[in-house]
């Protein structure tokens, strides 16, 4: 019938017809464009100028207010393999995405498997999540002086066993980098575990029962059911996770910021030394455009993962 209908009428009609498609068509584009904008206009000003001009600099001679207008090439990149912290930095930030990736959600799907079908579920999910809204530098205050040559671990085990005990966590180059990823861990596990608790909600109930009746384990259970639904969700966590190991910087900085006589020297602290304790602020620049570079192409690695088993899920 509309076939028929639209058949009959003339090309006249039919093209003023589209005439009045496309002028509200295009008046729908300026009014979406309209509530968008404030928006654009922000992310552009605080985000994508700001690193534009990152990238400037990074290829200038700048330091110091002087030599902004001196090209400099690729004379900062080139320096960076030339100055042995860098690689130190590249390798404890490396330590750091692994600690960063593995060990939140390690703790976190555990704490999401025991809490998911118990009584009180609620309240020990806001106990968890409760270091999440703290402040990073409260956070590494706060840890500091649990880890003090007189602070609360020491006390403890002091206590407990009833010699002394005094051990420089902060002090010794082999147990600052796990001190301080244990508070990364205890502050970012609240939120991994929310996040699978949701994603394990969101599992169907019928494949589990239907593997229960046939005599399936628990472990067979996660194995095959509950771990490829929830890849997706874990997938999320982790690439949330990477980019918080690549740019950790308050934690570092409160906990063991003496550069460069700790091993906790990462990229993002290594960048703020440079630029603002040296002020080789294009050096610095440099070292952040490597960094951004770092966490694009993993984030978007783990990102195409993810889409990819999201479609074979479906």
């Amino acid at each position: 019938m509309i076939k028929t209908a639209s058949a009959t009428l003339s090309p006249e009609i039919l093209k003023d017809a589209r005439r009045r498609e496309r002028r509200v068509a295009w008046r729908q584009t300026r009014i979406a464009w309209l509530f968008i904008a404030p928006a654009v206009f922000m992310v552009s000003a605080f985000l994508l100028a700001p690193v534009v001009f990152n990238v400037i600099l990074s290829f200038t001679k700048w330091q110091k207010f002087t030599g902004l207008d001196k090209f400099a090439g690729f004379a900062n990149y080139a320096r960076l393999f030339a100055v042995p912290y860098f690689s130190e930095a590249l390798s404890n930030t490396a330590v750091w995405v692994v600690g960063a990736m593995v060990l939140p959600l390690a703790f976190g799907l555990g704490l999401a498997l025991l809490l998911r079908n118990i009584p009180l579920q609620e309240t020990f999910k806001s106990l968890f999540f409760l270091p999440k809204v703290m402040a990073p530098t409260a956070v590494g205050a706060i840890w500091y002086y649990v880890y003090a040559p007189h602070g609360v671990i020491n006390s403890a085990v002091a206590g407990i066993t009833g010699q002394p005990f005094d051990v420089g966590w902060l002090y010794d180059a082999q147990t600052v980098t796990p001190s301080v990823i244990a508070t990364f861990v205890w502050q970012t596990v609240g939120i991994t575990m929310v996040l699978l608790l949701l994603g394990l909600a969101a599992i169907p109930r019928d494949p589990i029962e239907a593997a229960r009746v046939d005599g399936a384990s628990g472990w067979q259970i996660f194995r095959h059911i509950i771990w490829p639904l929830l890849l997706p969700t874990v997938l999320v966590v982790t690439i949330l996770n990477v980019a918080a190991g690549f740019t950790t910087f308050d934690l570092l900085w409160v906990m063991a910021g003496s550069y460069p006589g700790k091993r906790t020297l990462s990229l993002a602290v290594y960048m703020y030394y440079e630029s603002f304790s040296n002020g080789a602020w294009a050096y610095g620049s440099a070292v952040a455009v490597v960094l951004g570079a770092m966490v694009i192409a993993v984030t978007a690695a783990l990102a195409v993962l993810q889409s990819r088993v999201e479609k074979n899920i479906r």
